[in-house]
């Protein structure tokens, strides 16, 4: 199976500069991201899981084309990603849905951006509406709809366009848990029909199992791919119970071993820095007292 996606040396560091009232420390760089090497293949489902702050999102917004790497690259199909483009669809974790437009007018939004001529446009977004299970709610607008209904239109309209490898950001994050476990099949299923790339953020372990060919689990920040998963599940049978199958729960073990310390050092890193804040905080406003009463 050929290579879609290569990210070959990834490092990605940005400066903070933290204002200290009347005091402005010099910019301090933070590595999110070091040493990324994964490649991805073509009408794969691959899935990263990591721990809260380990740049799982970074390296979405990377794929994207959204923010660049601080050095290394990422090639797709060998040439390198430069910016945002039509070749990748993306799904957020909020539904980012124009809300002045309907459920069919969402969708055809990226195929108008495309220059698909309208009845063509029409015609291939009522399509995709209806893979995702949503015919009969073409005109009803996003305020009518719920969570999940919202963020099958999303997906609805990131496939519509054909980008050549979808992207998802936590995507079913801030659904209830049987919502999200519907949403779950219902994208393995879309998947099986459509055998687009897909690159799933979360940091759910079993979801990152049920849904993932492979998983590559991060590190803590700064974010590196600690081990990729090889998920042994020719086929779901999406019929049946796959999480109490006594594979799915070695496998789901064998993840959280691996996370077990990477989510124990981003807690001390948040504690650190959540710390660090608030004696910054008491600083300037020490400073400040002390200016008032100069």
């Amino acid at each position: 199976m050929s290579v879609k996606l290569s990210l070959e040396h990834v490092h990605k560091t940005f400066r903070i500069q933290r204002n200290l009232g009347q005091l402005k420390e010099q910019a301090q760089p933070i590595s999110a991201l070091q040493d990324i090497n994964l490649e991805v293949r073509q009408g794969e489902f691959m899935v990263i899981v990591g721990p809260s702050g380990c740049g799982k999102s970074t390296l979405l917004d990377l794929l994207a084309g959204l923010s660049t790497p601080s050095t290394g690259q990422i090639l797709l199909d060998g040439k390198p990603i430069t910016g945002p483009d039509l070749d990748r669809g993306i799904v957020f974790q909020q539904y980012a849905l124009f809300p002045w437009k309907t459920a069919l007018g969402n969708v055809e939004f990226g195929l108008e951006a495309k220059g698909v001529k309208r009845e063509e446009r029409r015609r291939r977004a009522r399509e995709f509406i209806a893979l995702v299970g949503l015919e009969g709610f073409e005109d009803r607008y996003p305020h009518e709809l719920s969570g999940g209904m919202k963020q099958r239109v999303a997906i609805a309209r990131s496939l519509a366009y054909d980008p050549e490898v979808l992207l998802m950001d936590e995507p079913f994050a801030a659904l209830d848990a049987q919502t999200r476990e519907t949403l779950q099949s219902e994208l393995l299923r879309i998947w099986e029909t459509t055998r687009k790339t897909i690159i799933f953020i979360t940091h759910g372990i079993e979801e990152a199992v049920y849904l993932g060919q492979r998983v590559a689990v991060m590190s803590s920040r700064p974010g590196r791919i600690k081990q990729v998963i090889d998920i042994p599940f020719a086929s779901r049978d999406l019929a049946g119970d796959l999480r109490s199958d006594p594979a799915f729960v070695q496998l789901r073990h064998e993840i959280w071993e691996l996370l077990r310390d990477e989510v124990s050092r981003a807690q001390e890193q948040e504690k650190s820095k959540t710390l660090e804040g608030f004696k910054s905080g008491k600083g300037r406003a020490a400073r400040k007292g002390a200016a008032d009463h100069g």
